[in-house]
């Protein structure tokens, strides 16, 4: 039997210098990887983090953004200058358990697996968790939450912030929409879900794969932690999966979310109502608000004009600063959708 050993890149983006210590601790922890083969940076639109960084790692390749700003864009510029037959990705704020990689590559043993993704456990502000988030609402803060499968199986779709791709088909599917994931602090996102369904709708023997065993450690920023990044986060998760379901397909791009909403979510509203006075009742408010605000991102998304994308067109929800415990008006998803530029909408969400 033939022992495939693929040659691994280890890819990080990055695009602020509010970052600089998650990234070098990021970067550290791929190098410790022992399958990893290269470590790439890429520095999206940053100027001086990159300079920073070209200074830190002068023996990695560490590279501008070669693509529109984004995370999209990043991504796709670190498999293009990534040599590896398969490439892995690490959030800039996010370290790697020392098996990482040796569970995240060893799937694709398998031809048939074009993606492997990993588990993402939350590293909370000051080592304390935020009351308001149930196990079931963790992806709001980018990591696994309760209902994703508990050993190796077959998935939709990987986590953004531990995954790994075959690069070659990856790149010959066109990568990562550029009109679909984050850009700075703008909490869109969904570029790996679509290009999971997009390789899976183009090769329908092509297998995606999680291993739970593959962690990293994702921080979680005190802003997150709140009931407007709750809010936010939400109606651009809205907004994401109506671009999804006109690009896809709603089968493909709703499959998953929908078994959420029938299985994950009553159950977890039947545990919380028996634990009203032990915080459950502030959890089944954070519950509430994000299934709200989703609908609402959704619904305003799905009245926008059609061949428009999400990143171009569509209105956001300013973050609210103030007191944690005042839960912020949802929008009102009866108006016409509003046709602001990109760089409008980046500004209400940093700005607001």
């Amino acid at each position: 039997m033939t022992v495939w050993n693929p040659a691994v890149s280890v890819v990080v983006c990055a695009y602020t210098q509010r970052r600089w210590g998650d990234l070098q601790d990021a970067v550290d922890s791929a190098l410790l990887q022992p399958e990893a083969t290269e470590v790439v940076v890429v520095i999206d639109h940053e100027p001086e983090l990159l300079r920073m960084a070209q200074t830190r790692w002068p023996h990695l390749t560490v590279v501008a953004n070669r693509g529109p700003q984004g995370l999209s864009g990043a991504r796709n510029t670190g498999m293009h200058v990534a040599y590896g037959d398969v490439v892995a990705f690490l959030d800039d704020d996010a370290t790697a358990a020392e098996d990482w990689l040796r569970h995240l590559v060893a799937p694709f043993t398998d031809p048939k697996v074009i993606a492997v993704g990993g588990r993402a456990e939350p590293v909370w502000p000051a080592g304390a968790r935020s009351a308001m988030y149930p196990d079931e609402l963790l992806w709001i803060v980018g990591c696994s939450h309760r209902g994703l499968p508990e050993e190796l199986a077959e998935v939709r779709n990987v986590l953004g912030c531990s995954m790994a791709f075959r690069r070659r088909p990856a790149l010959a599917a066109g990568g990562f929409d550029t009109d679909t994931g984050r850009v700075g602090t703008v909490p869109l996102g969904g570029e790996e879900t679509e290009l999971c369904i997009r390789l899976r709708q183009q090769d329908p023997e092509a297998r995606i794969l999680l291993d739970p065993r593959a962690v990293v450690h994702h921080r979680v920023s005190a802003d997150r932690a709140t009931w407007s990044y709750i809010r936010s986060r939400s109606y651009h998760e809205g907004i994401s999966k109506a671009i999804l379901s006109r690009k896809l397909g709603r089968e493909d791009a709703l499959s998953s979310e929908t078994a959420y909403a029938a299985h994950v979510l009553p159950a977890a509203l039947v545990r919380e109502l028996g634990q009203v006075g032990r915080g459950g009742a502030r959890r089944i408010a954070a519950i509430a608000l994000m299934a709200a605000a989703t609908i609402a991102g959704y619904l305003r998304a799905a009245r926008a004009t059609p061949t428009l994308g999400a990143a171009t067109v569509l209105p956001s929800v300013p973050m609210v600063t103030g007191p944690a415990s005042s839960v912020p008006a949802l929008p009102s998803v009866g108006l016409e959708a509003r046709h602001p530029s990109a760089s409008q909408l980046r500004g209400e969400v940093v700005s607001g």
